[in-house]
C-alpha cells in the first residue's frame, strides 16, 4: 500500500512529530505528541478507504510526551486454581460479547472456560451503557458495525425470550427544530430505508411525536422514527447469557487475569493468568477496551483501542412519565464520533440521561464529572423542561473500546493461526452481540475442525435460562402463593424497589451466584431505588454472609478492594461478632480475609461451574 499521502499529512501538521509506515498489513504510527487529542487526530489521518470489509487498520505506537500509561488492573493474588486446564476453548472477557460467545459454544460438546479479570461480568462497557438496541439508522452501509445491527436487532425478542430477560421494543424518535432541515432529513431517511436496509424509518410529524412524547418540547417539528428500537438490561442480559453458559457445561472464571502467552511457530500454546498456566486450542479475544493488549500478547497486533468515555445520569423513576421511548434531537451538523446521547426510558421506569464522548487514554477510568454530566443536561434537557438535574439517583461513566476505523474487528488471527478477535466492539455492540457471538461460535468450531478436532452437537443444550421470581411484578394472590412456599419472599429488604430476601438468596444460590452486594444490586436491584442502598445494603451484606457462611468483613461490594467493614465501632463488638458467627460485629481489618477465598460464586452444578 502507498501511504504517502498520509506521510504528506503528518508532516505537514505536526512536521517530523509523527510517521507512518505500513507494515504486517497494518498502518503504524510512531512518534511523541503533547497531548492525546493531537495522538487521536494523527491516528485518525491515517486511516485509509478501502472497501469493506476493512482489511488495513491503524496501529498506534505514538507516545504521550512526559505521560506513564496506566498499567491495567488485576486481581491482588495468585493461586493455582486453573493450572493445567486444557480448554477447547478460551473466551477472554465476561462482558456481553465474551458471555454470548461462550453460550453459543455449548451448543457443541466443548469444554469452553469463560474469564475475566473483575469479579463478576459485565463490569467495564457492558454494564456501563445506555442499555439501547439500536436500530442501525446511523451506520455507515458495509461497515460491520450496520451489518450486524440489522441481524441482532431482529434476534432480540427470540434471545431475551429464551433468557428470560425484560425488553421493550419502545422505538426510537429523533427530533428536530429547524424547519429547513425537513428535506435534506427526508433523503437521509430514504437512503436509510432503500439502500442501507433500514426498512422501518419513516419521518413523522411534529403532532404524531408530541402524541407520543407529549412532554417533549412543543417547538420540535418533525421527527424521525425507527420503531424497531428498543431497550434492554445490558449487565442483565450479559448475566443471563453467562448463566444459561454454565448452566450448559461451561466455566467461568473470575477475578482470572491474563498476563501473557507462550506462542509458538503461530499457535498459542498456553496462556499465563493470575491463577495458573491453561493451555487451550484455541483464543477468543473478547477483551474489550484491552483486545489489542491481547492481541499483541498473541504476536497478532494488527489494530489499537483508543478508549472514549461516556457518562450517563439516572433519574428517579418519578420521571419515567416524561419520557416514554427514546428521545433525542439533532441539529443538520454532523456528529462523526458519537451518536449524541438521548433520553431513555429504561425496562426498569427509570429515564437514563446521555451518554456523551470524551476521549482518553485511561481504559480504567470510570470516574464521573461535573463537567460531563453538566454537558449531558445542558445538550438533553432540551427535549423536556421536566428532565431535571435534582431528579438524579445516580450516575456512571462507562469506556467505549473503539479503533481508529470506528468499526468491529471480527476475524481470525492473522499471524497467530488459533485465535478470534472479537474487538473495536463499541455502540451499537449490546445490540450486535446475538449475531456476532453466531458467526464467532461458527468460526471457532471451523478452526477446530481444521486443526483435526472432533466436534459434535450438544443434544442436551438448553437455550433456556429461568429467571428469578420478582415479587415487585406479582399480583397479590401471585404474592401470597410465593410467600407459602417460600416465606423469605414475605420478607421485604429494599423497600424502593420491593425485593425480597428470598430474591437475593436466589440470586446468591443462581449458577452465577456472585457474593458481592453489587452483584445482588444487579441481579435482583436492591439499592437500585432512590436510597441507592443507603437502607438496605447492611441487610443485603449481612444475607451474603449468612448465605455463603463467611465473616461480615469478607463481604465486598463489587471488588477485592472495595471493602465495606473496616473495623468495630464498639469495644467488644469484634469479639461479640466472632462469637456469633461473624455476622453481627465487623472484623477489624480485611487482611484478615481472603477475597479469593469468600466470594467463590456460582452452585457448583456442574464440577466448579464458576471459579470465583
Amino acid at each position: 500500500m502507498d501511504i504517502s499521502a498520509v506521510q504528506k499529512r503528518l508532516l505537514k501538521k505536526y512536521n517530523n512529530a509523527v510517521s507512518a509506515r505500513f507494515e504486517n498489513e497494518c498502518i503504524v504510527v510512531s512518534g511523541m505528541l503533547d497531548s492525546w487529542d493531537d495522538i487521536i487526530d494523527a491516528c485518525r489521518m491515517c486511516v485509509v478507504p478501502q472497501k469493506q470489509p476493512r482489511t488495513v487498520h491503524v496501529v498506534n505506537n505514538i507516545s504521550l510526551r512526559g505521560v506513564q500509561f496506566p498499567r491495567m488492573k488485576t486481581p491482588p493474588f495468585f493461586d493455582n486454581v486453573l493450572n493445567g486446564r486444557t480448554p477447547d476453548v478460551l473466551v477472554i472477557g465476561a462482558g456481553i460479547s465474551g458471555a454470548s460467545i461462550a453460550r453459543e459454544l455449548t451448543k457443541w460438546k466443548l469444554n469452553v472456560l469463560l474469564v475475566d479479570k473483575e469479579a463478576d461480568v459485565a463490569l467495564h462497557a457492558s454494564g456501563r451503557n445506555d442499555g439501547e438496541v439500536h436500530p442501525g439508522v446511523d451506520l455507515r452501509k458495509g461497515s460491520l458495525k450496520q451489518h450486524y445491527v440489522l441481524r441482532g436487532n431482529a434476534m432480540y425478542e427470540r434471545v431475551c425470550n429464551e433468557l428470560s430477560v425484560p425488553f421493550k421494543r419502545c422505538g426510537q424518535y429523533v427530533g428536530f427544530f429547524e424547519r429547513a432541515a425537513f428535506v435534506p432529513v427526508l433523503l437521509y431517511v430514504l437512503h436509510r430505508k432503500y439502500v442501507c436496509g433500514v426498512k422501518d424509518t419513516k419521518l413523522i410529524s411534529g403532532k404524531a411525536f408530541h402524541n407520543a412524547e407529549p412532554y417533549a418540547d412543543a417547538r420540535i417539528k418533525f421527527a424521525m422514527y425507527n420503531p424497531s428500537a428498543g431497550c434492554v438490561c445490558p449487565y442483565g442480559l450479559a448475566v443471563a447469557y453467562a448463566e444459561n453458559a454454565v448452566a450448559n457445561g461451561a466455566r467461568v472464571s473470575l477475578q482470572t487475569a491474563v498476563l501473557g502467552m507462550e506462542v509458538a511457530d503461530g499457535i498459542i500454546t498456553s496462556v499465563v493468568t493470575n491463577r495458573g498456566t491453561v493451555y487451550p486450542k484455541i483464543v477468543i479475544n473478547a477483551a474489550g477496551a484491552f483486545a489489542d493488549d491481547v492481541a499483541e500478547m498473541a504476536g497478532d497486533k494488527f489494530f489499537s483501542i483508543h478508549p472514549r468515555r461516556g457518562t450517563n445520569s439516572i433519574l428517579d423513576k418519578k420521571s419515567g412519565k416524561f419520557i416514554n421511548a427514546i428521545t433525542s434531537w439533532k441539529a443538520l451538523k454532523n456528529t462523526a464520533y458519537t451518536k449524541g446521547g438521548g433520553l431513555l426510558h429504561t425496562v426498569h421506569d427509570n429515564v437514563l440521561v446521555g451518554p456523551d464522548a470524551v476521549e482518553t487514554y485511561e481504559k480504567e477510568n470510570f470516574a464521573t464529572t461535573q463537567e460531563s454530566i453538566d454537558a449531558v443536561f445542558a445538550r438533553q434537557s432540551r427535549i423536556s423542561k421536566n428532565i431535571l438535574k435534582s431528579a438524579i439517583i445516580t450516575y456512571f461513566t462507562g469506556v467505549r473500546a473503539a479503533t481508529f476505523e470506528e468499526d468491529f474487528i471480527i476475524e481470525r488471527g492473522r499471524r497467530t493461526r488459533n485465535i478470534i478477535h472479537c474487538a473495536g466492539i463499541q455502540s451499537p455492540g449490546l445490540t450486535t452481540a446475538p449475531a456476532v457471538a453466531l458467526d464467532i461460535e461458527a468460526m471457532a468450531v471451523a478452526l477446530l475442525r481444521e486443526n483435526g478436532n472432533v466436534v459434535e452437537k450438544n443434544e442436551s443444550f438448553n437455550p433456556r435460562r429461568k429467571s428469578i421470581p420478582v415479587l415487585r411484578e406479582m399480583s397479590d394472590e401471585e404474592r401470597n402463593k410465593k410467600i407459602q412456599e417460600n416465606p423469605d419472599y414475605g420478607i421485604i429488604v429494599c423497600r424502593c424497589e420491593e425485593v425480597s430476601k428470598g430474591e437475593i438468596i436466589d440470586a446468591l444460590r443462581s449458577p452465577l451466584g456472585v457474593a458481592t452486594v453489587d452483584a445482588v444490586k444487579k441481579r435482583v436491584r436492591p439499592g437500585m431505588g432512590r436510597c441507592q442502598g443507603g437502607f438496605c445494603m447492611p441487610l443485603v451484606a449481612k444475607i451474603i454472609s449468612e448465605e455463603k457462611n463467611m465473616p461480615l468483613a469478607a463481604v465486598r461490594k463489587s471488588s477485592a478492594d472495595s471493602v465495606i467493614t473496616f473495623g468495630s465501632t464498639k469495644a467488644n463488638a469484634a469479639s461479640y461478632g466472632e462469637k456469633n458467627g461473624g455476622n453481627d460485629g465487623c472484623v477489624a481489618s480485611s487482611d484478615r480475609v481472603s477475597f479469593s477465598d469468600c466470594a467463590v460464586s456460582g452452585t457448583r452444578q456442574n464440577d466448579e461451574a464458576t471459579i470465583g
